[in-house]
């Protein structure tokens, strides 16, 4: 299953020609040997997963191991269901998601460094599932509006909506995703903290990428359900509306793995992901993703082409 076998001798040149360094205190996935091991590695649906379940796969099988792909399994509860019955080894999940939606937690801790530890430990203990180390960049939810709705309709900040819904509600429109819908750290708890409800008619829920297409045209909402680290809100140019009460909690991401997996290859893991998980700012991120969105390429080119670059592979 090694994708890349083919250009191995290319890639080796070229990462000794740049000095085979990751930037991030580590070395090309090459340098630890998982010939022995077999993994699937899982990955939801959306183009930022995509790409990270790309990366783990490419970084993996450069390492010799045998990889199943499942990557664009599924949403965020059927990927965490098939981490915890072992239908997959491994995915990328983010800090917040873990806290609010898996844990049950109401409330996000706003430090992300504290929310990651609280998230790590609670999870390994509850549910026998290890976080590697966490990337920088947050992908955290937020609502968007198209510049000429922006200056139409005044909402600047989140907490502008109450006063819209209550005085104007035929311009409280807003699309999102089914998901978003539903979660607590989404649409219902949003409208719970900042004290207003969209009118019921006016919420559309619809697929990501249609989210993105139906709030850039205003048709038939003029505020859409965002990542923040997606290329298109700067493509389309969408302004996002500032959280000014911090309600949409941190989502860094991190690969989190079935703990019988990392107690049989903890080491070798960590050594891989570490430095991968690093060189995952915000900047990166939201490149790879307009990569794909934006441009049309391919999650799996666009990840190879970054671990590449960067001396993660040879």
């Amino acid at each position: 299953m090694l994708r890349m076998v083919g250009l191995l001798t290319v890639l080796a040149i070229v990462a000794a020609g740049c000095g085979g360094g990751s930037g991030g205190g580590g070395g090309a996935s090459g340098d630890v040997d998982l010939s022995d091991a077999d993994f699937t590695v899982g990955s939801k649906d959306f183009t930022e997963q995509l790409i990270l379940g790309q990366i783990t796969l490419q970084a993996l099988e450069n390492a010799g191991a045998n990889v199943e792909d499942q990557i664009g399994l599924a949403g965020t509860d059927a990927t965490r269901q098939a981490l915890i019955s072992g239908d997959i080894d491994m995915y990328w999940e983010y800090t917040g998601t873990i806290w609010i939606s898996h844990l049950k937690h109401t409330k996000p801790i706003p430090d992300s460094v504290k929310q990651y530890e609280a998230a790590a430990k609670e999870d390994l203990k509850e549910n026998k599932l290890k976080l590697l180390e966490r990337a920088p960049f947050n992908n955290t939810y937020a609502l968007a509006i198209r510049k000429e709705a922006y200056d139409k309709v005044g909402v600047e900040k989140l907490s502008d909506l109450k006063a819209l819904a209550k005085d104007n509600p035929d311009e409280a429109t807003v699309c999102v995703e089914s998901e978003f819908n539903s979660r607590d750290d989404g649409l219902p708890g949003l409208e719970k903290t900042y004290g207003f409800k969209f009118p019921k008619d006016n919420v559309s829920l619809f697929d990501t990428g249609v989210v993105y297409q139906r709030t850039d045209k205003g048709d038939p909402c003029n505020f859409g359900e965002v990542f923040t680290t997606d290329g298109r809100i700067s493509a389309l140019g969408l302004k996002l509306i500032e959280d000014d009460k911090s309600f949409f909690p941190i989502y860094n991401p991190a690969l989190e793995v079935r703990k019988e997996t990392y107690d049989e290859y903890g080491k070798q893991l960590d050594e891989i992901f570490t430095p991968i998980a690093k060189k995952l700012d915000t900047k990166t991120m939201t490149e790879m993703n307009a990569q794909v969105d934006v441009e049309g390429a391919l999650p799996e080119d666009v990840a190879e082409d970054w671990l590449s670059k960067n001396g993660f592979v040879e």
